[in-house]
């Protein structure tokens, strides 16, 4: 059976996984190893990993990212995780599982250059890199053999020691012939791990339960409980009557995934559609000046964001969640695209000044959608004699930013008392 050594590339057909080159123990054996092209990348607790990496002194204690004491969890180290603190879990519920732990707000801007790097790394392997995520991306590695003069397997784990080296994170590796079946080799072996998954598929998943398909949750899970169904071997064995008569017109492709079984190609490039950025408060508020200094802030915050991407605004919407957690959005459609924070701002005040009528809120957001090129934005306006110095200043402060960090330089509206 092929085994390759992580560490120095080394293969062999022993079964020891102690390499006879660099003595390492850090190796991956398959029957199928060296003939699989299809990957999985996800990076390990990538927030915390990085924050870490900046702060050598919080190595061995356990990391939660994540905001205020009614946010959530945005990422908790392995650390933090074996208290039972997980990504999405309300704030409250992880600090009690895990009182010791530090809290750090998330530094997205941090996070999306990093992951810009790794992205980079990955595509010098192959130019079938599909971001799914800011952490993780689907690679299609067929045909880089004869150009890299190394199988996919052997690309994969260069690509992990040059993530850990250049960047200073981990990351978890899944390979298989699909989609499907490398994200699930790839959380089977976390963190740093490399798995594999062949053809050896539909055996191997047979007595999984069937929440271990992406996108079976709870409540679907709930549904196929009531129905008889817990383990993915009872989906395999339905036929394509079977499976419509049962689950309805999605059975059949859910069967097929229940085997393993996935034609989705790895497409480089996809779509934004849209561009956000969103709070949740400590304390609900219905104060309209306070609720504007914050919609101020996240102006500024997707601006900058829409700036990077080379996007701008075609429209906007406006989010709030009240106290008592229903939902409001409001939309509206911009008089010509813009990535500048002080006519995102003009343009959700106005919504925001409809909703505040004394509704007490805990969460506001602001997002841009449609999304348009960047070469549309802020266009000259000859009536408009403010337009082009608007643009200017904009530039300026972002070179400014750019080069001495964010809180560099900022607009009186944006300093709190």
């Amino acid at each position: 059976m092929p085994r390759l050594c992580r560490s120095c590339d080394a293969t062999s057909d022993g079964e020891s996984r102690l390499c006879a080159r660099c003595g390492s123990r850090l190796s991956v054996s398959h029957p199928d190893l060296l003939t699989l092209a299809i990957a999985h990348v996800d990076c390990d607790a990538f927030y915390a990993s990085v924050e870490k990496r900046d702060h050598p002194e919080l190595a061995a204690k356990p990391l939660i990212i994540g905001g205020g004491t009614r946010g959530v969890v945005s990422t908790a180290c392995y650390i933090a995780r074996l208290s039972g603190v997980r990504s999405a879990m309300p704030m409250f519920k992880a600090r009690k599982l895990c009182p010791e732990a530090v809290i750090m707000k998330p530094d997205m801007a941090k996070y999306v250059a990093e992951s810009r790097r790794i992205r980079a790394l990955m595509a010098d392997l192959s130019p079938l890199v599909e971001p799914l995520s800011i952490d993780e991306a689907a690679l299609d590695l067929s045909g880089t053999e004869a150009l890299h003069r190394a199988p996919p397997a052997v690309m994969l784990a260069r690509l992990a020691r040059r993530v850990e080296q250049e960047i200073g994170v981990t990351i978890s590796i899944g390979l298989s012939h699909n989609r499907l079946l490398a994200k699930l080799a790839a959380e089977r072996d976390k963190p740093r791990g490399f798995s594999v998954i062949g053809s050896e598929a539909p055996d191997l998943l047979a007595n999984e339960p069937i929440s271990l398909l992406p996108g079976i949750g709870p409540a679907a899970t709930a549904r196929l409980t009531a129905l008889g169904l817990t383990r993915l071997g009872q989906l395999q064995r339905l036929d394509a009557e079977g499976a419509i008569r049962l689950l309805g017109p999605d059975g059949p492709a859910l069967v097929r995934r229940a085997r393993g079984e996935d034609d989705r190609r790895v497409v480089p490039v996809r779509e934004t559609k849209s561009i956000s950025s969103e709070t949740t408060f400590d304390q609900d508020i219905s104060n309209p000046a306070e609720l504007e200094a914050i919609l101020w802030r996240l102006a500024e915050k997707l601006g900058g964001r829409l700036r990077r991407a080379d996007y701008a605004a075609g429209g906007i919407t406006l989010k709030l969640k009240t106290a008592q957690f229903a939902l409001r959005t409001r939309s509206q459609r911009l008089p010509v695209p813009t990535a500048l924070p002080e006519l995102l701002f003009q343009a959700g005040r106005g919504l925001l000044t409809r909703e505040t009528d004394g509704t007490a809120f805990r969460l506001i957001g602001l997002g841009a959608q449609p999304l348009r090129p960047a070469v549309e934005a802020d266009p000259i306006d000859l009536a408009d004699p403010d337009s082009e110095r608007r643009v200017a200043r904009q530039q300026a402060m972002d070179r400014l930013r750019d080069r001495f960090g964010a809180t560099i330089i900022g607009r009186g509206r944006g300093f709190q008392p």
